[in-house]
């Protein structure tokens, strides 16, 4: 994408990733954003209230599937660029309801691939080479990791093991055959787990920060020694303008934070860190509160990734460790009570006793 400053189109901006992504875009500058959103569970106009007046942003609650609102979109606010957010992520939901992942994840991405290449085919030659179709996945894609297996890279075989990495890798499928078919200027990331302000607390570094807080159980699968990268969500967000800017068209840039953290280990430090910002007196440590329940279905051992390549074209790495990542997220939640209570509602407290509750404790 050559010309940073004109409007882009996000799609899932109201998420957790996307709307750190679309806050960090307008601080550096940069130019207007559309946000489509179908304000689902895990998403929340809110996040983005610092934005609230900025003529910049404007803001649309619709569905990637409706082909006309997407078509529609495109026409209006002729963006040079779509950056596509917009999935149903958690795992342990696809295994409960694959279908509305595969709707998501495969149908919509096929719709807004479709309506990106009618509206591109329809610019400029010189907007035409500008334009980025950027698709955001997910490291699961590739499966799952033996504890001395070299990480994922950018050539590893897919091999997805829920209905949620089955529908993200359909959906990488999708977007590198429509770079390879009709040309449309397509870059794909996949990223390995985020944490950061504004997620939604049924994934694993909300949920234990605020059950530990509370004083509650800390459900911990299997034997708690599931390893996974963490990156913290600004870091993501800053890979992704530059891939937005220098990424090559039909390219996959993996984005890791290279912080390989065993479930538990995660887990622990955010008790200790919990027990440090509020402690509890004369209370046992909150270490005392991990449950070891019922792992669930199809569990990946291990993901990591290897980010050497967006390292060396591009110029990106990671700037925050995982510890000083997971003391501003575990002070972060601690401070925005407020915005924990507005999203925990009856249909998340209703999730959470549905997938954990019945768990029998190990």
């Amino acid at each position: 994408m050559k010309h940073m400053s004109e409007t882009i189109l996000v799609t899932g901006g109201a998420g957790f990733i996307g709307s750190n992504f679309v806050l960090s875009w307008m601080r550096e500058g940069n130019g207007a954003v559309v946000n489509l959103d179908l304000l689902t569970y895990a998403g929340n106009a809110a996040n983005l209230s610092p934005l609230d007046g900025d003529q910049r942003y404007t803001f649309v609650r619709g569905d990637i599937c409706d082909a006309e609102l997407v078509g529609w979109l495109l026409s209006k606010h002729q963006p040079g660029a779509i950056v596509h957010f917009a999935a149903e992520s958690h795992v342990d939901r696809s295994i409960v309801s694959p279908g509305e992942f595969v709707r998501t994840n495969v149908q919509g991405t096929f719709t807004l691939l479709e309506q990106a290449r009618a509206y591109w085919a329809g610019q400029s030659d010189a907007d035409r080479a500008a334009f980025r179709f950027l698709h955001v996945s997910t490291d699961e894609v590739y499966g799952t990791l033996g504890p001395s297996d070299p990480a994922f890279s950018e050539t590893t075989a897919y091999a997805p093991n829920s209905p949620y990495a089955a529908s993200k890798a359909g959906s990488d499928h999708l977007a590198r055959a429509y770079f390879h078919t009709f040309g449309l200027p397509v870059v794909t990331t996949n990223c390995s787990n985020n944490y950061g302000p504004y997620q939604f607390p049924e994934k694993l570094i909300p949920l234990m920060i605020l059950n530990a807080l509370e004083g509650k159980p800390l459900p911990v699968y299997g034997d708690g020694q599931n390893v996974r990268d963490w990156l913290y969500v600004e870091d993501h967000c800053a890979a992704i303008r530059k891939v937005l800017e220098a990424g090559k068209p039909g390219e996959t840039y993996n984005i890791g934070g290279m912080s390989e953290r065993a479930n538990i280990d995660v887990v622990t430090a955010i008790c200790d860190l919990v027990d440090e910002m509020r402690p509890r007196s004369g209370a046992e440590p909150r270490r005392k509160l991990i449950t070891f329940v019922g792992d669930r279905p199809g569990h990946d051992r291990r993901y990591a990734m290897d980010a050497s390549k967006i390292a060396r074209e591009l110029g990106w790495k990671p700037e925050e460790g995982f510890e000083s990542g997971l003391r501003k997220t575990v002070r972060w939640y601690l401070e925005h009570g407020d915005w924990v209570d507005s999203v925990r509602t009856g249909a998340y407290r209703e999730w959470i006793a549905k997938n954990y509750a019945e768990r029998a404790a190990l």
